[in-house]
């Protein structure tokens, strides 16, 4: 079965929807993680954890079962109980924004399915989706349970993990929809959009993509809290001591001065880059959707930019950096765009 012009873009919507509760998911947290609110929460009940604590024996409860773990006993002994109801509601909005993810994405996809509109190309994409939000699920709760031992802090590798899959989950969404608004069609792009297209703009998607990543540990290993000028760092352009971990390939994702530096070196590079695709896109025949979608990517990068310099300068305040994660999935997005329009010839 094929689902004709209008049933498709009814599709594209709800995963839109998806998209734009994803984008808040990543924002959200990131607030948690800055807010230091994410191990909260000690239990993980899917099915059963949508409820608030309610009344004052309910949130004596849930205070005392957090009071056994390290983050209470070795940094927040002297918490009161309301300051743990602050963090525990930035950590209890995240899992409950993620259960309603769940049932957004369920409902819609079961009311598609019985009027038969989901085409039976499209059937092993959202199937794909679902097992990928799943996963995420396991994988935000084997996130948590790295820093309920020892130490009081969930490990950068898992972190980065959750945040590459989130990204990469939206990814696909977004472009799955892209396609059902714009199919692609059988005619012949000039070369030099051939070019940009297929190889120029994926190659710098991967790059964005890279620089999320290792903005995840300079998050895990609260990197972004020292060395808090631009563009040196501590007076130097490159930092005494990255390589002083062992064996050698620790160093990028856990000696904080190489991780910082790296952010920053590949952040740079990606500036340049979508510079320089922009540019180079000027002297190439584009549709004005294409044209369009690159300035919005060259013009995001420059924001986003701007925006990592002065959370950095002013030492991660919590809007600043919620604002640098949002414009590093709105640059990501843009990139999409961009490159899907490059893709599509009408």
């Amino acid at each position: 079965m094929t689902a004709p012009p209008d049933k498709q873009r009814a599709i594209a919507l709800w995963l839109f929807v998806l998209c734009a509760m994803i984008f808040a998911m990543v924002v959200l947290g990131g607030v948690t993680r800055l807010t230091h609110s994410g191990l909260s929460m000690v239990e993980w009940r899917p099915l059963f954890g949508i409820l608030p604590p309610f009344g004052e024996a309910a949130w004596q409860r849930v205070f005392a079962q957090y009071q056994q773990f390290p983050e209470y006993q070795k940094i927040n002994f002297a918490m009161t109980l309301g300051e743990f109801k602050r963090i525990f509601l930035f950590e209890y909005s995240h899992r409950l924004l993620g259960r309603a993810l769940g049932a957004v994405f369920a409902l819609p996809f079961l009311y598609f399915l019985v009027r038969r509109r989901i085409s039976w190309k499209l059937a092993p994409r959202l199937g794909i989706m679902f097992v990928l939000g799943a996963l995420q699920g396991v994988l935000g709760w084997y996130m948590v349970k790295s820093g309920l031992v020892d130490r009081p802090d969930v490990s950068a590798y898992r972190l980065t993990a959750h945040l590459g899959l989130a990204v990469l989950i939206f990814g696909y969404i977004f472009w799955t929809a892209l396609g059902l608004l714009r199919p692609r069609h059988p005619t012949t792009a000039p070369v030099g959009r051939w070019r940009l297209g297929r190889w120029g703009a994926p190659i710098l998607i991967g790059l964005v993509f890279l620089t999320i990543l290792s903005g995840g540990f300079v998050a895990g290993n609260d990197a972004g809290l020292a060395y808090n000028s631009f563009p040196l760092m501590d007076g130097r352009f490159v930092p005494a001591d990255i390589f002083r971990l062992e064996p050698w390939w620790r160093n990028f994702f856990e000696n904080l001065p190489l991780v910082q530096l790296d952010h920053r070196l590949l952040a740079l590079l990606v500036v340049f880059a979508t510079l320089a695709l922009w540019v180079a896109s000027m002297r190439v025949a584009l549709t004005p959707l294409a044209r369009r979608a690159l300035g919005i990517w060259a013009g995001m990068v420059l924001v986003q930019l701007a925006l990592g310099i002065a959370t950095l300068l002013l030492f991660v305040p919590v809007p600043l950096g919620a604002a640098h994660q949002a414009g590093a999935l709105l640059t990501f997005t843009a990139a999409l765009w961009a490159c899907h329009a490059l893709s599509r010839d009408r």
